[in-house]
């Protein structure tokens, strides 16, 4: 059954559309694709276009135009048959550092797993994770699709610093820390890469509805990207694919 699109009232500047109830790659590529028509429309007096895992945010400002034009706009946009890069991905590849100083908890991880830690580095790399939403932190990516095997419960006692680039595994998520934050995961790699850096001219690095593949990397050619990183002469590679 296909799920009824709703626009809700969000305060006195914003529209809630709502795209359904469930977490899901489909929805997600709705609102994918609903985004992008948005932007294409160049709407004067909307400001900002917040997607999540079952809806989108719009922020407009009602002194540039009223809730009744702006709603009647978004009710037209979400009735198109909106495909827009609905069978395509864009996959960014972030290299990791996997296990030592790096990643000092994958040896939890590959025990609840029942697992080596070479088994664990192969799983948590072998597939494309869909970036759903970004929060939390500024280029923080909530995203799907890891593997059940290497799910592992948070920290007892999380960590009142984990540095920018880690990566770790929190329950049945997997991601990346854009900023040094206190945090919960088990942390399994660093990344040299940064996905949010304020002096970029777009800060961050991804939008929802990309993806992730995580590929292995020694810590020889971490700390070549580092310094790559660090110098801006660093370009994350991006593959073009079908979803």
């Amino acid at each position: 059954m296909q799920n009824k699109i709703r626009i809700l009232t969000a305060g006195d500047s914003s529209l809630l559309v709502e795209f359904g109830k469930e977490i899901s790659p489909d929805i997600n590529r709705k609102i994918s694709a609903t985004v992008q028509l948005l932007k294409e429309q160049h709407i004067e007096g909307v400001v900002d276009l917040i997607p999540a895992f079952c809806s989108l945010l719009i922020n407009y400002d009602p002194r540039v135009i009223h809730y009744e034009e702006i709603r009647d706009r978004v009710q037209n946009i979400v009735k198109m048959d909106a495909k827009t890069g609905e069978g395509r991905k864009k996959i960014y590849e972030i290299p990791v550092c996997y296990g030592g100083e790096y990643g000092p908890d994958i040896a939890n991880i590959a025990e609840h797993a029942g697992l080596t830690e070479e088994e664990v580095i192969q799983i948590h790399s072998s597939r494309d994770y869909l970036i759903y939403m970004l929060g939390f932190l500024p280029g923080f990516c909530y995203l799907g699709g890891l593997d059940e095997r290497i799910h592992t419960p948070r920290l007892a006692n999380p960590r009142i610093k984990i540095n920018a680039g880690s990566v770790g595994i929190g329950g049945s998520q997997t991601g990346i820390y854009p900023l040094d934050s206190p945090g919960g995961w088990q942390l399994m790699g660093m990344t040299p890469v940064k996905t949010y850096d304020p002096e970029r001219e777009v800060p961050i690095l991804v939008e929802a509805g990309d993806y992730i593949r995580f590929v292995p990397i020694d810590e020889t050619e971490y700390k070549r990207i580092k310094e790559l990183v660090e110098r801006g002469e660093y370009q994350c590679i991006v593959h073009e694919g079908e979803v």
